[in-house]
């Protein structure tokens, strides 16, 4: 791999690494594709991936994939979200705006997620 493939094109780190249709730097969490230059934000479903690589959607149903603290109480592995609202401006870092049964509201990442 040449070095110009892998530097980051925000803060020029050679340290970037590929991570399924992406690339991220560990120094300034930059993410971007291969054909994208660093003034161009990444476009619809590339910028939301669920943790197996898959694209999201608003609408779509999620399921967690590991347990959840939420307040004094736990969302299980394996529950099901519906209707999934993604965020264009993160909220302290999470990207997706839904209900849960029994808990409420809630922000969630898409890296705790996987499409059903």
């Amino acid at each position: 791999m040449s070095v110009e493939k892998n530097m980051c094109p925000k803060c020029n780190s050679p340290y970037a690494y590929p991570d399924g249709l992406l690339w991220i730097c560990p120094e300034c969490a930059h993410e971007w594709t291969p054909d994208q230059t660093a003034d161009t934000p990444l476009e619809g479903a590339l910028r939301f991936l669920d943790a197996n690589g898959n694209p999201l959607q608003d609408g779509d149903t999620v399921t967690t994939i590991k347990d959840l603290k939420a307040g004094k109480d736990t969302i299980k592995l394996g529950t099901k979200v519906k209707n999934i609202k993604l965020l264009d401006d993160p909220v302290n870092g999470h990207d997706i705006s839904c209900k849960i049964g029994g808990f409420g509201a809630m922000y969630l990442k898409c890296a705790v997620v996987k499409k059903a």
